[in-house]
């Protein structure tokens, strides 16, 4: 009994001066409520663990034997969104034959790399729309601690038409292309189409991307054509309800984006050619812009680099990427909801917080900028309560920057402090 009641102390203690281990402090200067849009001075936050337990106005008194952060210099937000990456890939003018000689393993040692490079910009949390499938096990890495970067809601493969902008054998040699089917995401019919939704879900997708157009950097010839027909998207739509998932549609032809939209997806990718009845569709849909204006803007500039592209690329991108910045303004002024997306693959990982100087450039104020990634998000991935605030019992998602971003955004570009899950990565 004796034996039992020293063990059961041990234990105690044990546990104890783990939950004391655990606990941080923060001095925040200036603290965001993100709901708001209001900047709070001098603010004291406490993370157990993981959660966020406490925000009090004033420095309280430090305990002694706890973690302690000095950010009274500091312009404090919740950890940032990005709404469209792809962690497998970072586009190079060998990216076209990469699928011919690297294994899954390069693709995978590649994508460690890149997740962590977004973690250290301040995105805490992250949508991959689109990869081989290795996207997933990098997100149940990082959920396990196997590895650093973002939290990751993905849609692992996406899925298109034969021959659509996501069809993986588009380019190869006609010995390479078979006819590949809704398993690896090729989709013809409405069959097809739940069947495809139902293999994300076997494979543990978090959500659907569909091509609902062509698109610039794939080794085709039309880059905004509709490729789905509007019974195909109503079908991939109403299945993707089922399993609980919502559903991204890239588009960047007018047409392929109304079908779309009025077939039920949740967010429009791009929107190149968006015309403003299908604006005025997606305001009555409550369907969101992600307006990746950054990738627009690296595929323009990457074009006039000689053999970075396939000669069949190179009009698309010209054509295309300047067109994205003027769409999210007229977008934006018309009411369309906005959510912050990048493409973040297509160009370096790391420069997605470029994207809230060009939102702003086209007359977003920055502090809609700046909730487009932080509360935004967080509805659309059903985790209002856990991101994009810095409240009590949200996820410990902490960053900070030195001068206030709602001054100047670009600020956002050199984020001295990141905070993930109650874990300190940059300080």
């Amino acid at each position: 009994m004796k034996k039992l009641f020293v063990l059961s102390l041990v234990i105690l203690m044990s546990f104890l001066t783990y939950a004391q281990e655990t606990t941080t402090f923060i001095h925040a200067g200036h603290l965001l409520d993100a709901s708001t849009g209001k900047w709070m001075d001098e603010v004291t936050i406490k993370v157990n663990g993981s959660e966020i337990t406490d925000v009090s106005k004033g420095y309280t008194t430090i305990p002694q034997d706890v973690k302690y952060f000095d950010l009274k210099n500091q312009w404090v937000l919740p950890g940032l969104t990005d709404m469209h990456v792809h962690m497998e890939t970072e586009y190079n003018p060998q990216a076209y034959i990469s699928k011919f000689v690297d294994d899954p393993a390069d693709v995978a040692y590649n994508s460690v790399a890149f997740a962590e490079t977004t973690l250290m910009k301040g995105f805490t949390t992250v949508r991959d729309l689109g990869g081989s499938g290795i996207n997933i096990s990098l997100r149940d890495a990082i959920n396990k601690g196997k590895l650093i970067g973002p939290r990751i809601f993905t849609a692992g493969k996406s899925i298109a038409t034969t021959g659509g902008h996501a069809d993986p054998t588009n380019g190869g040699n006609a010995a390479f292309m078979g006819d590949p089917g809704p398993r690896e995401g090729v989709a013809n019919g409405t069959d097809e189409a739940r069947e495809a939704v139902r293999h994300r879900y076997k494979n543990g997708a978090d959500c659907i991307k569909i091509t609902a157009t062509g698109g610039v950097l794939s080794v085709a010839k039309n880059g905004s054509n509709p490729q789905f027909t509007l019974e195909e998207i109503k079908a991939i739509t109403s299945t993707a309800a089922d399993y609980g998932f919502h559903v991204a549609a890239h588009a960047h032809g007018d047409e392929g984006m109304r079908r779309a939209v009025e077939g039920g997806v949740k967010t429009i990718e791009h929107g190149t050619y968006m015309s403003e009845s299908t604006m005025d569709l997606m305001k009555k849909m409550n369907c969101y812009l992600v307006p990746t204006i950054t990738a627009g803007k690296e595929v323009a500039l990457k074009a006039e680099e000689e053999g970075f592209y396939p000669d069949i690329v190179v009009p698309k991108a010209r054509e295309v990427g300047p067109q994205i910045q003027g769409t999210f303004a007229r977008a934006y002024k018309r009411g369309v909801p906005i959510v912050f997306g990048t493409d973040a693959g297509v160009f370096k990982h790391g420069k997605n917080a470029m994207e809230f100087g060009y939102m702003v450039e086209a007359g977003m104020p920055a502090m809609e900028a700046i909730q487009s990634a932080t509360i935004t998000p967080a509805k659309i991935l059903q985790m209002e309560g856990q991101i994009g605030q810095i409240k009590k019992g949200f996820f410990a998602d902490i960053i900070a920057v030195s001068e206030n971003p709602e001054k100047n955004v670009k600020a956002l570009e050199s984020v001295n402090f990141v905070m993930k899950d109650g874990k300190v990565y940059k300080n």
